[in-house]
């Protein structure tokens, strides 16, 4: 989703509170809020369009938590949505968004994980695998809120002649070139997506584009050259680089998703604000108070037939200040699901059995190095660090249970991985010793203060100072050497980017990645792999090549057999270390037993398909 990710970056989902929503109490439903307004004005007796913010109270025939007759989701969150906009999403708070705000060329089931039709009723391949057409629906609409009437409506599209002149609108609907415009606008540098470097490999001419040296004045005919078309509204064609094998697999992401070209033009980085945004998918977007509330309700006007099985007409979502507020009110009933703070799962399991949840969402968790900055630029050193840490130690007494330990990257479930237990060091006391010693550190004497950080939350600070005395324990090097630091996510993100010098960056972080695609692909390549984001700085040598040699692979047999000596190059002894993978993720989530639900392991939950039998939890409040 990314994670969930997202990134389908799942490591939100541990400051976030998983992907549990809010309270909304029914006199909040009167609270004065913040939306944009587009509106037509007279200045001086020129017409004119104007966008300006303002605070609204909600009509009484909006529909707010808490009603008898509306069907509520309420729960909560730590932290803002990131964005909304398909194409810059990379954490799992805004891919969840997205999920249920627009519609993707193809969707996952939540019991098989197989590909099944979204906006794409079906879809082939040519021969040689370097071309896909798909075929399109032609009735989805693309609609517009309005935050203070409350009504939604089908959006218009501004028409254009020849000439470039606007001569009028038509009603909107979902379209390949839609689709066109947003896989282009992902390949665009200035665009700003993480997940385009995961997308441009594959797509032709893609990757020539977004690493264009002048991204400000890119060639037309380069953006043309991209390998994406529309032959008529209802077909779509992609051309492929390569004959990817697990093209199919991707296409549920949502960088790929349609986006309103007229809409972004008109209103820039704002367009996704309450008050502009149009989207298409099966909830319409009705308020959003920055690291306050936000609320989705029903799309009257999605179609019958791709509604989903579930009955949320409404969902609410308060920001808290952290997991233990929001588990609070699950406890007093005023939200239906929530993390649970690590230190109370055991009275949890123990008081609420019936009404606990495990999901096991595949995020892999992990210390990463940045490999260019000193004393970490010496493999022995990472390695050493790697193999001082006691992971099932830290999975039994840390996370209370909540994982897997892990020893190479990609977890069971995803393809290409090897068994959990078959490759990498692991925790090993004598070999990292030993490594610490050859690299001149013998006991951790003469050891440079190196920095730790973790992202924000008592959990994580758990985790940091876990790791700090397994050095100190299995290496000998004192806490004082180890320097440990927290960052709210977003500012972790920013220090460990891949363009941030050695001198401003930390030495380690705490990050995690969850599988956007059920590919190793999703694991070594984009991630490990040089070309990618790259915040340990790696440098690019005979393991990138064998990365492309193994994405290029049309032998499933072989690809596997390319992956398992991929992971062991990285962390087996010989290897790499980049980081240092800790445990894949079975969270323990509060559910109440009124609230039905199946948690998606890829791409963003899918509320649509979420049930409350509304009686039961009506009569609990």
């Amino acid at each position: 989703m990314k994670i969930n990710k997202s990134l389908y970056i799942l490591f939100s989902l541990m400051t976030l509170a998983g992907l549990v929503l809010s309270a909304c109490q029914p006199q909040q439903a009167e609270t004065v809020r913040t939306v944009f307004v587009t509106q037509e004005v007279e200045v001086e007796g020129t017409p004119m369009v104007i966008t300006e913010v303002v605070e609204v109270t909600p009509t009484p025939d909006e529909v707010s938590a808490g009603d008898d007759d509306v069907v509520t989701y309420e729960s909560y969150s730590t932290t803002d949505i990131p964005t909304l906009d398909p194409q810059t999403a990379e954490d799992s708070v805004s891919i969840t968004y997205i999920e249920n705000l627009f519609v993707h060329l193809a969707n996952y089931d939540l019991e098989t994980a197989e590909i099944v039709p979204e906006a794409a009723l079906s879809w082939e391949g040519t021969e040689d695998g370097l071309a896909y057409t798909f075929n399109l629906r032609t009735d989805i609409p693309w609609v517009y809120h309005n935050p203070v009437t409350g009504e939604t409506t089908q959006a218009m599209r501004p028409v254009f002649d020849e000439e470039g002149n606007q001569t009028g609108e038509e009603p909107a609907f979902v379209t390949a070139n839609d689709f066109v415009y947003a896989i282009k606008r992902a390949c665009m540098p200035t665009t700003g997506s993480y997940y385009s470097s995961i997308i441009a490999p594959l797509i032709r001419g893609c990757e020539a584009v977004l690493n264009a040296e002048d991204a400000e004045n890119i060639p037309q005919e380069d953006i043309d050259a991209i390998g994406v078309s529309a032959p008529d509204p209802a077909t779509l064609v992609i051309e492929l680089e390569f004959p990817a094998s697990y093209f199919i697999s991707m296409i549920p992401m949502w960088t790929l998703a349609a986006t309103p070209e007229w809409v972004i033009n008109e209103f820039g980085e704002n367009w996704i604000e309450a008050g502009n945004i149009v989207t298409n998918g099966r909830y319409v977007l009705t308020e959003w108070v920055h690291g306050v509330r936000r609320s989705v309700q029903r799309n009257p006007l999605f179609p019958e037939d791709m509604a989903g099985s579930g009955n949320i007409e409404r969902l609410v979502i308060n920001v808290v200040p952290d997991v233990s507020t929001g588990y609070a009110l699950w406890l007093n009933n005023d939200v239906d699901d929530s993390n649970i703070p690590d230190a109370e799962i055991p009275n949890h399991l123990e008081d609420f059995p019936d009404e606990t949840i495990q999901v096991p969402d595949l995020a892999v968790f992990y210390i990463a190095f940045r490999m260019t900055k000193p004393p970490f630029d010496d493999v022995r050193v990472r390695r050493a660090f790697s193999a001082a840490f006691d992971r099932e130690t830290f999975v039994e007494e840390v996370i209370q249970g909540q994982g897997l330990p892990m020893i190479h990257f990609a977890p069971p479930g995803i393809f290409g991985a090897p068994p959990i237990d078959e490759v990498g060091v692991g925790f090993n006391p004598e070999f990292a010793r030993q490594q610490l010693a050859e690299a001149g550190y013998p006991n951790c004497e003469g050891f440079p203060t190196v920095t730790l950080t973790g992202y924000s939350g008592p959990d994580v600070a758990n985790w940091i100072q876990y790791a700090q005395g397994q050095w100190q324990e299995h290496l000998g090097c004192p806490p004082e050497v180890i320097v440990i630091e927290q960052l709210p996510f977003n500012e972790l993100l920013d220090a460990t980017a891949g363009d941030v010098p050695d001198s401003e960056a930390p030495h380690m972080w705490t990050l995690a990645w969850g599988p956007d695609y059920a590919d190793e692909n999703n694991w070594v390549g984009d991630v490990l792999w040089c070309q990618a984001e790259n915040r340990s700085q790696r440098t690019c040598n005979e393991l990138d090549d064998l990365i492309i040699e193994a994405r290029q692979e049309q032998d499933p047999d072989r690809r596997t057999e390319l992956y398992r000596q991929l992971e062991e190059a990285f962390f087996g002894p010989e290897g790499e270390a980049p980081f240092f993978p800790m445990y894949v993720r079975i969270q323990f989530l509060a559910q109440h037993s009124w609230l039905t639900t199946t948690r998606a392991l890829f791409g963003g939950e899918q509320w649509y398909n979420w049930s409350i039998d509304w009686e039961a939890k009506q009569s609990a409040q």
